[in-house]
C-alpha cells in the first residue's frame, strides 16, 4: 500500500470546519461507476471511486453506516437523500448553517467530534465507510498526525476511505480550476456510492443551469476589462491575510462569475502574503469572507467588522474598493468549500458586478 503524506499549509477557520490544503497521495471520490437510483441504497453496483493517484476502491452494494470528516461532506449526502446512512460527523455545522431542511436533518447527526475526529472514534464507529472532505484533517487542531487511522487500519475494522477530489486533489492539481467539474464530478460520484445517482444527477443539472445563465450574461465583457476581485478571508486571521490561489474551488467560483482573482497567479490552493502584496493589486471588489453564525443578526455583525477592519486599518483604507464600498457579503463556506452552492454564488456574485445582465 502507498505511503502518505499528511500536509496541510493553511488552516481557516469556516464555521464549525476547518479547511486545509491537501497532501499527496490520499483518496477521494471524484470517479463513479453508473447508477441509477430512486432512493438511497439502490443503483448499479459495483462502483468504482479513484483517488489523487488513480488508485480505485470498490463499492460491491451501497454503503450502510457512513461517517463524514466535516460538515461539506454531510451537506452532499443530505442534498443527495442519504442522509439517513450518515451515523456521525467531525466539524458539524452550526445551527441555522445548512438551508432550510437540511439544517434540521443535520443536528439530528451524531457529533463524534467538534473538530477532527478522535481516531479510535473512527475506527470504533461501526460504520463501513468515512468520507474525508480534505486531505490533511489530522493535522487541523484537536488532534495531531497520530489521531489519523492508517489505511491498514481503516481496512481491518471494514471501514472505506474516500476524499472529494475537488479539495483533496486540489493543491496538486496541474492547472487552475476555473470551473465546477470536479465538484459536480464528487456529487456525481457520491450518488453513484450511495445509489442515489437520480438525484445526484438533478443536482448537478442545477448548478450548470445556474453557471451557464452567468457565463451568457457575461460573455460580451472582455477578459481584461473584467473587474478585479480579492477574497478577504477575514476568518484565517488580519496580521497576515490568507488568500484565494488558482488551485481553490473559490478560485472558479470567481471567474465563472466575470470576475478577476487577483491572486490568480497563485499556484497553489491557498497562500498568505503581506498586506503590501494586496495593496498591490488594489482590488474593484472584495468579498468579506465570513463563515456563517447561525443566525442573520450574527452573521450582519460579523460582516460588519470585517468591513470595519478594512476600513479603519492604515494598510487597506486607502484600497480602491475600499475606498468606493464595493464589498460583497457572501459567506465563505458556499466560496470556499465545494457543494451545490457553489453555483449559488457564482450568480450571486454576478448580479453585483454586473447589476442588470444577471437576472
Amino acid at each position: 500500500m502507498r505511503s502518505r503524506v499528511w500536509g496541510g499549509t493553511t488552516v481557516v477557520v469556516l464555521g464549525s470546519l476547518l479547511v486545509a490544503g491537501c497532501g499527496s497521495g490520499v483518496k477521494g471520490a471524484s470517479e463513479g461507476g453508473s447508477g441509477t437510483a430512486g432512493k438511497a441504497g439502490t443503483g448499479d453496483y459495483p462502483v468504482s471511486v479513484t483517488d489523487c493517484m488513480g488508485d480505485k476502491t470498490t463499492f460491491s452494494e451501497a454503503p450502510k453506516k457512513i461517517v463524514t470528516s466535516n460538515a461539506s461532506s454531510l451537506e452532499l449526502l443530505l442534498r443527495l437523500g442519504a442522509g439517513d446512512k450518515v451515523i456521525g460527523t467531525g466539524f458539524p455545522p452550526g445551527k441555522g448553517a445548512l438551508p432550510g431542511v437540511l439544517d434540521a436533518q443535520a443536528q439530528k447527526i451524531s457529533v463524534l467530534g467538534k473538530g477532527v475526529i478522535p481516531k479510535e472514534k473512527i475506527l470504533g464507529s461501526g460504520a463501513d465507510l468515512y468520507v474525508d472532505t480534505f486531505a490533511a484533517m489530522g493535522g487541523m487542531g484537536g488532534g495531531g498526525m497520530g489521531d489519523v487511522p492508517t489505511e491498514a487500519e481503516y481496512k481491518a475494522a471494514g471501514i472505506k476511505h474516500i476524499y472529494l477530489k475537488s479539495t483533496a486533489c486540489a493543491a496538486q492539481s496541474k492547472s487552475p480550476v476555473t470551473d465546477l467539474s470536479a465538484v459536480e464530478a464528487d456529487i456525481t460520484s457520491l450518488g453513484a456510492v450511495t445509489g442515489t445517482s437520480a438525484r445526484a444527477k438533478e443536482l448537478v443539472a442545477g448548478m450548470k443551469e445556474k453557471v451557464d445563465a452567468v457565463r451568457k450574461a457575461v460573455d460580451g465583457t472582455p477578459e481584461g476589462k473584467r473587474p478585479t476581485y480579492f477574497f478577504f478571508d477575514y476568518e484565517a486571521g488580519t496580521k497576515q491575510p490568507t488568500v484565494i490561489c488558482n488551485r481553490q474551488v473559490a478560485n472558479a467560483v470567481i471567474t465563472l462569475a466575470g470576475a478577476r482573482n487577483v491572486f490568480a497567479d497563485c499556484n497553489s490552493d491557498r497562500k498568505q502574503v503581506g498586506w503590501e502584496d494586496v495593496i498591490a493589486k488594489n482590488p474593484d471588489w472584495i468579498q468579506l469572507g465570513v463563515r456563517n453564525r447561525g443566525s442573520e443578526a450574527a452573521n450582519k455583525k460579523a460582516f460588519d467588522e470585517a468591513q470595519q477592519w478594512l476600513e479603519t486599518n492604515p494598510a487597506t483604507k486607502g484600497l480602491k474598493a475600499v475606498k468606493e464600498g464595493h464589498f460583497l457579503r457572501i459567506g465563505s463556506e458556499q466560496t470556499t468549500i465545494a457543494g451545490v452552492e457553489n453555483a449559488d454564488t457564482v450568480e450571486a456574485i454576478a448580479k453585483t458586478l454586473y447589476p442588470g445582465k444577471v437576472g
